[in-house]
């Protein structure tokens, strides 16, 4: 953590906060898992015995403060165990008759497929190491300390043969390296630790190399097909991203905890390399980024999984990008040649949709479901983002609406979406309506002679073709080979088509056009009606009959007699049954004299005539009940 409370972490600038959870890592394997296995070095015969050895640190005596700071070091100095490479002595000769080796030698056991780049003098370098003597007994480990020994190669910070071995070597690479008394601690030694003219065995695994004048290095190994923009500073990403050392140790991974890391760029919430790396990536691009340390958490670390001036590699993917700035982008894909219509605010809309993130995951599908997504626009019913997206579009268009989290679930997402998530949806326009739309009527064709109109109470034939406003057929007459037949105002045919019905003559055609609210609402009909669709009929009118007037069941084509109820009753016994009656009203009609009115079943009409007459339900007409039309304006019969 920094002063103040605030701090680096993972990557991220955090200000002090209470309560803030810490970031989640990884547990970091043991770095005494990456120790070599030691080659078996066997002790000459006899072997001399040595007196117990006293503590090394008791045996060091550290150069003068004067001395740290002209080799660069910060203060407090080093641990007395590290002063063993740094403690550079006179370079006497060896003691003759020892048979020591008076040359640098230099053994590669491993060194990795892969090298980028190689030590040069003036690196800085992060090794693990083994010191021996030549009969193996061990003087020195960076392995038993749990951390590697990090020193600037060429400098004078470490005894000459160290300095020249480390040069040429990779990242990964294993050296065993002899180093002469003249090119180590010479005729002097260290006394009970390092005897006069030693040999010295070293073996060394590079983990790290940078150098100051290190910029952060990007390779991008996945670009794709299409990048309509690129990450520009203040831009808010989210990236899964693998950390590891430049040797390949993972310290960290979004991918493990499943979640993305999500983050601004260019403003200081990335450590400053990583804020660099990231620029200029295309969605959907995977780079690498590698950081030098004082780019990265510098000499300190990060005080947990990260040692100090450790370069840092990671691998990202970029999966989402937007700035709090932008608005929602629209992409026509099919735009139809006749669009007589756009929505309006208000309106009621009908339309499937795919929905995914920016990187193409699918999140929901309306077709998955074979239901539109019906809803008001412009009125909150739906996200902002798609309120704004469904203006102006018009029936059967396609297109494509990209929305910013902030117009669509913002920092919290919803189910399946992630926070902070730019939504794609490709959308199809099916219909689309307004609550205060009426019928719309398109006539095709009428003939020549079209002064007979229809009107309430008529009689009519017609064939038609029922449909959705983009197309698709829900029912015909003429696939089924009959006419359909009503009673125009009689309620037999939805509010709409009764409408559109209207004022038409035999052999016109025409489109009626009918909403919702005029046809089946929102419930539709099970399986062959969507709910709250539009409705499109295609008409032929073949046949009128001419209705009765209104109110009227039957009529009589001339005067009627005086003596009706007289006609009626046959048998004169000032009674009239229903046969009776029924028998003569038929007569009359089959004469001409009357007529039922069209359409509708004759026995019932008959019926009903003869109950509204018999007023006291006894099943008989008598004369003081027998009254026409305009003695009784209650009834609708005679």
């Amino acid at each position: 953590m920094w002063p103040g409370g605030g701090g680096w972490e993972r990557g991220r600038w955090l200000p002090p906060r209470e309560g803030r959870d810490s970031f989640p890592r990884l547990q970091t394997p043991r770095r005494a898992q990456l120790r070599p296995a030691l080659p078996e070095l066997r002790t000459p015969s006899p072997a001399p015995r040595r007196a117990p050895r006293p503590p090394l640190a008791a045996l060091l005596v550290a150069p003068p403060p004067m001395a740290f700071r002209a080799r660069g070091w910060r203060s407090p100095p080093p641990p007395p165990l590290l002063l063993l490479l740094l403690w550079v002595t006179g370079q006497a000769a060896p003691v003759a008759g020892l048979g020591l080796d008076t040359e640098l030698q230099i053994e590669r056991r491993f060194v990795p497929d892969e090298c980028p780049r190689t030590v040069r003098s003036g690196d800085f370098v992060r090794y693990h190491y083994v010191g021996t003597f030549p009969d193996g007994q061990k003087f020195d480990s960076s392995y038993d300390r749990d951390s590697t020994f990090n020193v600037f190669v060429g400098k004078g910070q470490l005894i000459a043969g160290m300095d020249q071995a480390l040069v040429g070597m990779c990242v990964n690479e294993r050296r065993f390296v002899k180093i002469p008394p003249k090119l180590a601690y010479g005729s002097e030694g260290v006394s009970g630790v390092i005897p006069p003219d030693s040999v010295l065995h070293f073996d060394v695994l590079l983990m790290d190399i940078w150098n100051s004048e290190d910029q952060v290095q990007v390779h991008t190994y996945f670009t794709p097909p299409s990048c309509p923009r690129t990450i520009q500073v203040s831009d808010f990403v989210r990236y899964h991203y693998n950390g590891t050392f430049l040797d390949g140790t993972l310290f960290d991974s979004s991918h493990n905890r499943m979640k993305t890391y999500d983050t601004y760029v260019g403003i200081g919430w990335l450590i400053p390399g990583m804020d660099k790396g990231l620029l200029g990536m295309c969605v959907g691009e995977k780079r690498i980024i590698t950081i030098p340390p004082f780019l990265a958490y510098g000499e300190d670390g990060d005080g947990k999984d990260i040692p100090g001036q450790a370069s840092l590699v990671f691998d990202v993917a970029l999966l989402d990008l937007h700035n709090p700035k932008d608005g929602i982008s629209i992409e026509n894909k099919v735009v139809p040649e006749n669009c007589e219509r756009r929505s309006q605010s208000g309106d009621f809309l009908r339309y499937h949709y795919n929905g995914t993130l920016l990187d193409g995951t699918f999140f929901d599908s309306s077709y998955s479901r074979n239901r539109t997504f019906d809803t008001y626009i412009g009125q909150g019913y739906v996200i902002a983002g798609m309120d704004e997206g469904l203006l102006g579009v018009c029936i059967g268009e396609k297109r494509r609406i990209v929305v910013p989290p902030h117009l669509g679930y913002g920092e919290e997402g919803r189910g399946n979406i992630p926070g902070s998530a730019v939504l794609v949806f490709d959308i199809h326009v099916i219909d689309f309506h307004n609550p205060s739309d009426s019928i719309s009527i398109i006539s095709h064709y009428k003939p020549p002679d079209c002064s007979v109109l229809s009107k309430k109470g008529d009689y009519l034939k017609y064939h038609y073709n029922a449909s959705l406003l983009d197309g698709t057929l829900l029912d015909s007459t003429w696939n089924l080979g009959k006419t359909y037949n009503i009673v125009l105002g009689s309620g037999q045919v939805v509010l709409g088509m009764d409408m559109g019905l209207r004022e038409m003559c035999v052999g016109e055609k025409r489109t009626v056009v009918v909403p919702p609210h005029l046809g089946y609402g929102e419930a539709g009909v099970d399986g062959e009606v969507p709910g709250s669709a539009v409705l499109v009929f295609d008409i032929e009118l073949l046949e009128l009959v001419a209705g009765l007037p209104e109110g009227y069941m039957f009529i009589w084509n001339g005067e009627v007699s005086p003596n009706l109820f007289e006609e009626i009753d046959k048998d004169g016994n000032g009674e009239v049954l229903l046969e009776e009656f029924s028998e003569y009203i038929h007569a009359q009609v089959a004469s001409g004299k009357g007529k039922l009115a069209p359409g509708f079943d004759a026995e019932m009409i008959v019926k009903n005539m003869f109950t509204n007459q018999d007023r006291n339900g006894d099943g008989k007409v008598t004369a003081e009940e027998f009254k026409l039309k305009d003695q009784e304006a209650k009834h609708d019969e005679l």
